[in-house]
């Protein structure tokens, strides 16, 4: 389960009229910093995100763009080269995730 910072943002974020879109951590299996068990956290963390019913709305860059055959690590025609960040093709996918519908709410 996060944190309870997540809790506390998103709470001071509301208090202020303000809205809130959380987005899905992507995988990042290759890089230097990855480890198993932050790859067994991740997808708490995603579930937590998608599900928690904390934000207002969710932007889910992990499933645009995790490879189904490898969930760990990104499609390798979105992989920058460093296994953490997108190239170009996987920004434009990810931007195309985000419905500008989505960062429109009540709140404001």
């Amino acid at each position: 389960m996060p944190s309870a910072g997540y809790w506390r943002i998103v709470e001071r974020a509301h208090a202020a009229g303000v809205c809130v879109v959380g987005a899905t951590v992507m995988p990042y299996e290759g890089w230097r910093d990855w480890t198993a068990g932050g790859e067994a956290l991740r997808p708490e963390v995603n579930a937590f995100i998608r599900d928690g019913g904390l934000f207002d709305e969710v932007v889910d860059f992990d499933a645009a763009i995790s490879d189904p055959a490898h969930p760990s690590r990104m499609l390798p025609a979105y992989d920058g080269g460093d296994h953490l960040h997108p190239n170009d093709a996987g920004m434009r996918v990810t931007a195309e995730t985000v419905a500008t519908t989505q960062l429109r709410c009540p709140r404001r």
